[in-house]
């Protein structure tokens, strides 16, 4: 290997004889590795720790620490748990190669050893190593971009009311200074006249505050950390009882924790869901199921919301009804999503999370 070049991996060798460490050393620095090399135990745990390599060859029978007892060692520590493990030894003996397996090695070569078999077997476990590093990169990065899509949908969630606010508020104001003027107009000329205005002006006040209400308790955090995922819908529910004077029906059977992410995903949806139908379905009855069910490809999380309202049609646009934002938040959890409705027919959603 030369001087510039990389070195395929770094690796740890122990064992009490020089005569193996010279070939086992010679061998691998010809491939390409650089190689350390140790005459015991103790020796071993120091140079893993402080500078962990990339693998460790343990020789089974030492005086003092054997490669056993060096190996458990080294998978205690948060340090060197990850380090796979080759055993060498002399010993062809079963019950030796399950000891080797039970304390956290990965193989187990016997002596006298192939040069070519030693060669396959690093490079195999290195390959495997390289292979797990990347998946959990790729894991973080899945994890980093769900939770960014889910701060989008959550910043557009909040812009959209934040117009509605300004819309049907600007609405309101504008329709309770004509009647204002209206009544104070007529308060002397027509008194009776003027009381009619003035409770009309009365009632849409009492609309806009209504509707202010709503949007800006849709804007507070999504969900309290300190309650159940059951407790929050149940207080959902129980706001949306003194609001619309319609009290939904709650079914709740969950047999399985709940992650954050998952929960407060849920609680969005169901108050998003619940406002909606305040506003737009003309509903009388109203139905949450939050229920764990078993399917093939494992258990699952399932969410219905469904109410007997006026129902729209899919095919229009809907993005005043936050659907949207419904939707990027389950795929970014890797959910599934499903809305059922037509004019006349009342509106279903249906979303599911896996639980695995």
């Amino acid at each position: 290997m030369s001087r510039e070049s990389s070195p395929k991996g770094d690796i740890l060798i122990m064992d009490d004889s020089p005569d193996n460490l010279r070939l086992l050393s010679s061998i691998l620095n010809e491939r390409g590795y650089k190689v350390r090399s140790v005459l015991n135990g103790s020796a071993a745990m120091m140079g893993a720790q402080a500078q962990p390599p990339h693998l460790i060859l343990l020789d089974v029978n030492m005086p003092g620490m054997n490669g056993y007892e060096v190996c458990r060692l080294l998978k205690d520590s948060s340090q060197t748990i990850d380090i796979p493990v080759i055993f060498i030894s002399a010993s062809h003996e079963v019950i030796d190669k399950v000891k080797a397996f039970s304390v956290g090695g990965v193989d187990y070569i016997c002596k006298p050893f192939q040069v070519e078999e030693v060669l396959v077997r690093i490079e195999t476990q290195l390959s495997i190593r390289r292979l797990q590093a990347k998946l959990q990169q790729a894991l973080a990065q899945e994890r980093s971009l769900n939770q960014q899509i889910e701060a989008m949908a959550a910043i557009e969630e909040r812009n959209r009311i934040a117009r509605e606010i300004h819309d049907s508020l600007g609405h309101s104001l504008t329709a309770l200074t004509v009647q204002l003027q209206a009544a104070a107009s007529m308060i002397q000329t027509d008194p009776a006249q003027a009381q009619v205005f003035l409770a009309q002006a009365y009632q849409l006040s009492k609309t806009a505050m209504q509707e202010v209400r709503q949007s800006v308790k849709a804007l507070r955090v999504d969900q309290p950390a300190q309650q159940s995922l059951e407790a929050t819908i149940l207080d959902l529910a129980e706001g949306f009882r003194q609001i619309t004077g319609i009290t939904p029906i709650v079914e709740i059977d969950l047999k399985k924790c709940v992650a954050l992410s998952v929960s407060r995903t849920i609680h969005r949806i169901v108050q998003e869901a619940l406002t909606n139908i305040s506003k737009y379905a003309q509903a009388t009855q109203v139905q949450i199921d939050l229920v764990t069910i078993r399917q093939a490809s494992g258990d699952c999380l399932c969410l219905t919301l469904k109410d007997n309202g006026k129902g729209f049609d899919c095919r229009q646009h809907t993005a005043g009804f936050g659907l949207q934002g419904m939707q990027e938040r389950v795929a970014a959890l890797l959910g599934e999503f499903h809305l059922t409705t037509a004019p006349g027919a009342g509106c279903q959603i249906e979303v599911r999370f896996p639980l695995s």
